[in-house]
């Protein structure tokens, strides 16, 4: 990510759950703004420990800008953490 915007922003998440490899899959997110972002691809997705709790943290983007969005297992709740541009 170039040009990194750090935030922490609570945002509501559309998402799949399934199996294999990649159980949790989120498809779009809306800001506090009411912008919605079509995922189109998500890159790297790990898990990281924060104090006792777990988050699942995914950068994805929507072929504009890049996003990291964490999921925090135990509350269930969704926060977009970064934003940058794309290079051109």
């Amino acid at each position: 990510m170039n040009d990194e915007v750090f935030l922490n922003e609570r945002i509501k998440v559309v998402t799949v759950f399934g199996d294999g490899l990649n159980p949790c899959r989120p498809l779009r997110f809306r800001r506090i703004n009411g912008r919605e972002i079509d995922v189109t691809e998500i890159g790297l997705r790990h898990p990281r420990a924060q104090g006792k709790r777990m988050v699942h943290i995914f950068d994805v983007t929507d072929g504009s800008a890049d996003y990291r969005i964490e999921l925090d297992a135990e509350r269930l709740t969704w926060r977009l953490t970064r934003e940058a541009d794309h290079e051109i």
